[in-house]
């Protein structure tokens, strides 16, 4: 009964990235976070977090870490960078301390922003700006 696998179709090779992964108020999770699908804060993470799909940090969600994800939607406290390929959405209650690296940014008014920002075609200047560094630095 509890041992078979007949008739479950739901492999590891067949994620759903329209599904949402939550933290939920309350909860802090210290370490880092990787993810194909959708997730949503309203706890506190202690680390970094890292999706294909997009982020949503709601109005009680506490990223302490860098972000990398394809679109976010930020409701909530971020300290660290955040690296979006597509669009980023600061919303009225949003307080991010750190670099932005974004294709589109989009910022409510009443939304903190302290640290840098670049934009679109900058992006790839930046990664591969980084590299020549990183290089400069192991040697």
């Amino acid at each position: 009964m509890f041992g078979k696998n007949e008739g479950n179709t739901n492999k590891n090779n067949n994620i759903n990235p329209d599904s949402i992964n939550r933290i939920v108020a309350g909860t802090t999770i210290k370490g880092d976070i990787e993810s194909d699908s959708i997730i949503r804060i309203d706890g506190r993470l202690e680390g970094s977090i890292k999706t294909k799909s997009k982020l949503v940090v709601g109005e009680t969600g506490i990223i302490d870490g860098d972000v990398i994800c394809e679109n976010a939607d930020i409701f909530g406290t971020i300290k660290g960078q955040i690296n979006v390929s597509e669009l980023l959405s600061l919303k009225s209650t949003a307080k991010l301390t750190g670099d932005i690296i974004s294709n589109k940014l989009a910022i409510e008014p009443g939304a903190q922003f302290s640290g840098s920002c670049s934009m679109g075609a900058v992006i790839k200047d930046i990664k591969h700006g980084d590299k020549s560094q990183q290089k400069e630095k192991s040697a």
